[in-house]
């Protein structure tokens, strides 16, 4: 299945505030974390939903594969 596309700004309605998604994109792909308690309202310690943490994710103290529990629903364009 195709993925769909969403830009930056539509990503960024995916905020906990915006829409009821709660999004995050990483090398290219988006994830859907609305489920996780620990994306509640939008924030996860000092990052918020609704951007692209790839760089961010330099400085967690997990690696990449937090995001295989995520469902992707859509590429970042």
């Amino acid at each position: 299945m195709e993925l769909k596309t969403y830009t930056k700004n539509q990503l960024a309605l995916r905020n906990g505030q915006d829409k009821p998604e709660i999004w995050v994109a990483f090398q290219g792909l988006i994830y859907d974390v609305t489920k996780s308690r620990l994306w509640k309202n939008g924030k996860h310690y000092e990052h918020w939903a609704g951007q692209d943490l790839t760089e961010e994710l330099e400085d967690a103290p997990h690696s990449e594969k937090v995001f295989e529990k995520f469902e992707v629903v859509g590429k970042l364009t």
